[in-house]
């Protein structure tokens, strides 16, 4: 039977995962906010664990929450992060965002987004949720899906 969420557990068996491929250096558990559980990995060659953009990080996300899931009952996310990459992912769609929304309020005209994952459109979408001078909406089947950013009415 499944047992609690217990982080010293999280990171013995974060720890053996990376371990067991190669790559464990300096493991970060964090303590939960909402449901969501980060984890921070400092790796020397972080370009082999990311891939190319942060698919490989997305999947092997994916598969040690589905380890952890097995082991624990709680109901959580967890956000791996490895050298910092999604964080600065973050801050670069952030402003991209806003350069975006202020090209689109300047000449009034939609501008497209290239396709990007849920979790960057999300980014995107909450960036400008304040801005009273445009709207964005999401466009397109995945993996084409893209953010439209547009002059508001």
């Amino acid at each position: 039977m499944p047992e609690p969420l217990n982080l010293n557990e999280i990171k013995k068996i974060c720890e053996e995962f990376f371990s067991k491929i190669g790559f464990l250096e300096k493991l970060e558990v964090g303590e939960i906010r909402g449901k969501t559980l980060p984890v921070k990995l400092e790796v020397e060659e972080p370009r082999v664990l990311i891939g190319q953009g942060g698919q490989r990080l997305i999947e092997i996300q994916r598969l040690l929450q589905a380890i952890l899931k097995r082991k624990f009952s709680s109901d959580f996310y967890l956000d791996l992060d490895i050298n910092d990459y999604k964080k600065k992912k973050a801050e670069y769609l952030k402003e991209l965002a806003r350069t975006t929304a202020d090209q689109v309020a300047l000449i009034k005209k939609a501008k497209e987004l290239p396709p990007m994952p849920a979790y960057e459109r999300r980014i995107i979408h909450l960036e400008l949720a304040e801005r009273q001078d445009v709207i964005t909406e999401s466009s397109g089947k995945d993996p084409e899906r893209r953010v439209i950013i547009k002059p508001y009415p």
